[in-house]
């Protein structure tokens, strides 16, 4: 004959008991951290990542601020600008999907676009022959709202329609960012302003 023994569980030990076994995941992180993946090395992971994000000064990179800054960092797809004031701002972007369509160097804003409209270059037409030869200025162009021409031929730092984009490797040269991102850039870039890609 098996016999069962009843014990009377208070409501403070009840708690007790519940916050300690909600707890022990925490618990058993700390112990077994060095059986884990977080000590591996996430340098590589982290500089894809748009949570990625740092902040960074300009004097490396430009001489002074005269009609503003832009550096875009390729590797952490990110969009820095300095107004001349010295204000900063940073932007997710996306950028070119191969190396071979990224261009980096110094450039400056050359002719700042309030409706642009989009032509695939000779190349990209080669590529895609199926896109249009013309899309005009609207929701569906693929530019944007607005577009900041840049000195080298066909490249643009400009708005996007799909937002999917930002964040990742998915352009053919030019530098997207969310509409709302490049409208707020269109209004403080100036003709003139210098812009660096590393």
């Amino acid at each position: 004959m098996t016999t069962f023994k009843t014990t009377r569980v208070s409501r403070r030990a009840f708690l007790a008991g519940t916050a300690a076994v909600a707890a022990s995941p925490v618990l058993a992180q700390n112990v077994n951290e060095g059986t884990t993946e977080i000590e591996r090395d996430v340098t590589s992971i982290v500089r894809r990542n748009v949570a990625s994000f740092r902040a960074l000064d300009w004097q490396p990179y430009f001489s002074s601020l005269t009609n503003g800054a832009i550096l875009v960092d390729i590797d952490s797809r990110a969009l820095h600008f300095w107004e001349e004031s010295g204000n900063y701002h940073l932007y997710p972007s996306s950028v070119p999907l191969t190396d071979d369509l990224t261009r980096r160097g110094r450039t400056e804003v050359v002719l700042k676009d309030p409706e642009p409209d989009w032509r695939p270059t000779p190349s990209m037409k080669v590529r895609n022959p199926e896109w249009p030869d013309y899309v005009p200025p609207g929701p569906d162009n693929p530019l944007g709202t607005r577009a900041l021409h840049l000195s080298w031929q066909y490249y643009r730092i400009h708005g996007t329609h799909d937002t999917r984009k930002i964040g990742r490797r998915s352009s053919n040269g030019c530098i997207g960012l969310y509409n709302e991102h490049i409208e707020q850039l269109y209004e403080m870039a100036k003709v003139g302003t210098q812009v660096l890609l590393i």
